[in-house]
């Protein structure tokens, strides 16, 4: 049987943009919360009023038409960046700023920005690496440069004109592939809002009335959805906190009186359960949970639930298309299913050798999909584009297969990929950089369970003939050089690494080794 649809409520709007959504609220709602960023709080006015002010100052720099690098953890500043980014007529790339140089590098290459926006904090590395990739500026917002609060206050600012149109690109959010090669993922602003109705369509926001909480980056796709799109397109109010800290979250449901929780991973949940506030935390407002990145445990789901009074809604997306299925808020929830198709959606499991064999129910294949939400293509990268669009459907790697009533059911991932917290972690590119070890002979990593991030990065070494390191000198070697979620966890020396009957590395074994 074909897989149920969700439905779009007719009523909800449509916005061209995501800019377009903010003008609106900025007119409609103008005084309520907007974004609430700790004790700082814009109302839809002055966020309004800080985007477009944002949006002149980069447009007089160039940025229309081009690209605007945001490297910058969680703050009012960086979501007003993203925004004003794309209010300027830029395509916004977000880029994660724990990253090592390295990562910072190749990530700015393949976006080749015009500006890159960062935080005072981060402004000698910026330049320097900007100016490595050839970025033509860097403007530093906050403290210690330009601040916001002079635009917020200003009501006579208004988005430069004209807005963005539906067919412009929006935005690039980096991934990778089998290979652990990074590309971005390019989208439309109309894709964006393909994304924003599926998602509200899947979990419904009450129009200008929610509060929606949210603690993942925005520099990854979860975050950003919750950091500059969905509450916005619904009326909504965005409270962020800026470092994931239990405590502080926990504290933000009562004190900021939350509707929505945008969660993300299963380690948010394990971690808020953890914390001994816990179990004093006031929950009655809260509508329902989301959750997406890597899966929950079934007896989280349920605890959650009994706990709290309120449902975790479980879902997939990716950074080429987000999202693709879900659990209905308004509907039937399977727990350890990610739910039925999105609307507008067409997911079809097909055979892992050829791809083009659409599979039975019940039987695992490989995900393939189409629909509006999907991305545009990887920059510069016609090759890996060509391969993972493949007449008119986005081929994922993911494997999973539907139930009889239509629910998606995720049973493998890509074959090399680490799903760290939400992030993906591809092997070789670790692998390479602990071959480059002047000790290491032999070194190959693989995911094993963690009960706090899903999956946990394992290194398999095999040292050369007399040489000798530690655990602890390897660790500090993994830090100077990846970002904290690529690093592995656990460690083992092995004598040799196994190998198939052919000779190349047996991962499979190593799998069964560290599981």
């Amino acid at each position: 049987m074909k897989p149920p649809v969700h439905r779009l409520d007719p009523a909800a709007p449509r916005h061209a943009t995501v800019v377009h959504a903010l003008q609106r609220n900025a007119a409609a709602i103008g005084a309520q919360d907007g974004i609430v960023v700790e004790d700082r709080t814009l109302s839809y006015r002055a966020y309004a009023a800080a985007v477009a002010g944002l949006a002149h100052r980069l447009r007089a720099l160039g940025a229309g038409g081009e690209r605007v690098a945001v490297v910058m953890p969680n703050s009012l500043e960086t979501a007003v960046a993203l925004l004003a980014a794309m209010a300027a007529g830029a395509q916004v790339a977000p880029v994660n700023p724990g990253f090592t140089d390295p990562e910072v590098l190749r990530a700015l290459k393949d976006a080749e920005p015009r500006i890159v926006v960062c935080r005072a904090d981060w402004a000698e590395r910026a330049r320097r690496l900007a100016g490595e990739a050839g970025a033509a500026h860097v403007v530093v917002l906050g403290e210690g440069g330009e601040r916001i609060e002079p635009w917020a206050a200003d009501p006579s600012l208004a988005l430069p004109e004209p807005l963005p149109r539906p067919g412009d690109l929006a935005a690039m959010f980096f991934t990778g592939g089998t290979t652990g090669v990074p590309k971005a993922a390019q989208h439309r602003h109309a894709g964006l809002m393909a994304h924003a109705r599926a998602a509200l369509g899947c979990w419904p926001l009450e129009q200008d009335r929610e509060r929606v909480l949210n603690v993942a980056p925005a520099f990854h796709i979860w975050g950003f959805w919750f950091t500059a799109l969905v509450p916005m397109h619904a009326g909504a109010t965005t409270v962020i906190v800026p470092v994931y800290k239990p405590a502080a979250v926990l504290d933000a449901f009562a004190r900021q009186r939350i509707t929505v929780f945008a969660g993300g991973p299963s380690a948010i949940y394990v971690g808020l359960r953890g914390n001994e506030a816990y179990r004093t935390t006031d929950f009655s407002r809260l509508k329902f949970c989301l959750s997406g990145g890597a899966p929950c445990a079934e007896e989280l789901l349920v605890a959650w639930e009994r706990e709290t009074g309120t449902a975790i809604f479980e879902g997939i997306g990716m950074s080429e298309a987000a999202p693709i299925a879900g659990n209905p808020v308004k509907g039937r929830r399977k727990l350890r299913s990610v739910g039925p198709p999105v609307a507008d959606t067409e997911i079809e499991i097909v055979d892992l050798e050829t791809g083009t064999r659409v599979l039975p129910q019940g039987e695992a294949g490989e995900i393939r999909l189409r629909g509006p939400q999907v991305m545009v293509g990887y920059r510069n990268r016609p090759e890996e584009t060509a391969n993972a669009l493949r007449g008119g459907w986005l081929h994922t790697g993911d494997i999973g297969y539907f139930d009889e009533d239509g629910y998606l059911f995720v049973v493998d991932r890509k074959k090399e990929m680490i799903l760290v917290g939400g992030f993906n972690v591809y092997p070789r590119e670790i692998d390479e950089l602990l071959m480059k070890h002047p000790a290491i002979h032999e070194a190959a990593t693989v995911g094993v369970p963690d009960g706090f991030s899903g999956e946990a990065v394992k290194a398999f070494v095999a040292l050369k003939p007399c040489a000798s390191l530690t655990r602890e000198a390897l660790e500090a070697y993994c830090e100077a050089n990846l970002v904290k979620y690529k690093r592995p966890k656990h460690i083992e020396f092995l004598p040799a690494l196994p190998k198939t009957s052919v000779g190349k590395l047996d991962k499979l074994a190593l799998k069964k080794m560290g599981a």
